[in-house]
């Protein structure tokens, strides 16, 4: 029978923590590999770490130098010598609809390293992907390899509440990241797709640790609640508002930025409800999105909200960031605001969507001062329009 189908079948009806160790003896026994790992990356997107590796094993490998790192940061597929006997090491992007998972790396003999032989383990990297993503549901065998530290209450809180950090479709290709990935507290971000929208928020919560994890939580599934309801952004961020009134009466708020664009023509719903700022980069020059500022969630009862329209074009790149990125200060009290952002978004122009909230991410890291460390978020939409139309 066709290798790809047993192991794709083998997968299937794995446990699911032993999809590793299903893919090693699959593919020792199709390809006649001498080792098989597979590694993921961390919450801070800095290396890959292997999972299920005996603790004399768990080497952690560098995302930005390392060849299972250059697999992973060019999603190609990456080829190396390995062993005696002409065996080669070869490392597959593991990858789910633009959200980066890790690699799998593959060492061959010398005759098994053919082009079909490379093709069909690329596909089996696809299924893995696809499998660890459902058996997270079952286990945290998956989650723990992501872990470099131990994550706070508040970070483990926020990362469970998050969508995938990074997405791609025929309109658009998204990314995002938080940082410190093993802290963070109040920031957040959601993105939802349909036939017809992208909805996306990035949401504030007043506050530190716990406190201001569990006021975002509240907002960000309150808007959930009244975005499956089919309403639309405004009243998403009314219902919302009521929601965090009736529980703080006040006393609490969160800052709220929410888009919402038509696939079809690239209009694009704001709700500017507080700190979150918006930056677009078109034609080589970056700008601030100028909104209309309206009053955080949770702030007054009954708030009403305004919907305010943008137009998206082909070639666009949009990022939204929180006040932890553009208010960050230089260790001579300069404003990232007026020294970097611009400078970093136009830098990393080059990158891929998933790619660019990291590359911000570190360079806010070099430039900020050690003693102010904010939650920082930057979500990076690149906006492609429909193929066919004016949008």
């Amino acid at each position: 029978m066709n290798a790809r189908i047993e192991i794709e079948r083998a997968m299937r009806a794995a446990a699911p923590h032993a999809l590793v160790e299903t893919v090693r003896d699959a593919l020792v026994a199709a390809y006649d590999a001498r080792s098989v790992q597979v590694l993921l990356a961390d919450y801070g997107m800095t290396v890959l770490r292997p999972v299920g590796a005996a603790p004399e094993q768990d080497r952690v490998l560098s995302i930005h130098n390392s060849p299972q790192g250059r697999a992973f940061g060019s999603q190609r597929p990456q080829e190396e010598p390995a062993g005696d006997g002409g065996q080669v090491e070869r490392h597959f992007p593991v990858t789910v609809r633009g959200e980066r998972l890790g690699i799998l790396s593959v060492r061959l003999p010398a005759d098994a390293a053919t082009p079909q032989i490379r093709e069909e383990l690329a596909h089996v990297a696809d299924l893995l992907g696809r499998e660890i993503l459902v058996a997270d549901r079952a286990t945290d065998h998956y989650r723990r390899a992501r872990r470099t530290n131990r994550l706070t209450l508040a970070a483990e809180m926020q990362w469970q509440l998050l969508p995938a950090r990074a997405f791609t479709a025929a309109e658009y290709a998204i990314g995002a990241q938080l940082e410190p990935a093993y802290a963070i507290h109040g920031d957040n971000f959601d993105w939802a797709s349909d036939g017809d929208h992208l909805t996306v928020s990035v949401t504030n919560g007043w506050g530190e640790g716990i406190q201001a994890s569990l006021l975002t939580n509240l907002a960000v599934n309150a808007l959930r609640n009244a975005r499956r309801a089919g309403i639309g952004i405004a009243d998403q961020a009314a219902l919302a508002d009521q929601a965090l009134y009736e529980q703080h009466r006040g006393h609490a708020h969160v800052s709220t930025l929410l888009l919402r664009f038509d696939l079809a023509t690239g209009e694009v719903g704001a709700v500017d409800a507080g700190s979150p700022q918006l930056w677009r980069l078109r034609g080589g020059a970056v700008t601030r999105v100028e909104l209309d500022a309206q009053l955080p969630l949770g702030m007054f009862e009954e708030s009403q909200y305004v919907t305010q329209s943008l137009q998206a074009l082909p070639g666009d790149r949009l990022l939204l960031v929180s006040d932890g990125v553009y208010d960050a200060v230089s260790p001579q009290g300069e404003a990232y605001v007026e020294r970097g952002l611009a400078r970093v978004i136009l830098g990393t122009r080059l990158l891929p969507a998933a790619s660019v909230p990291g590359a911000v991410l570190r360079e806010l890291a070099d430039y900020r001062a050690a003693e102010t460390l904010d939650d920082a978020l930057v979500v990076c939409i690149d906006w492609f329009g429909r193929q066919g139309s004016d949008g």
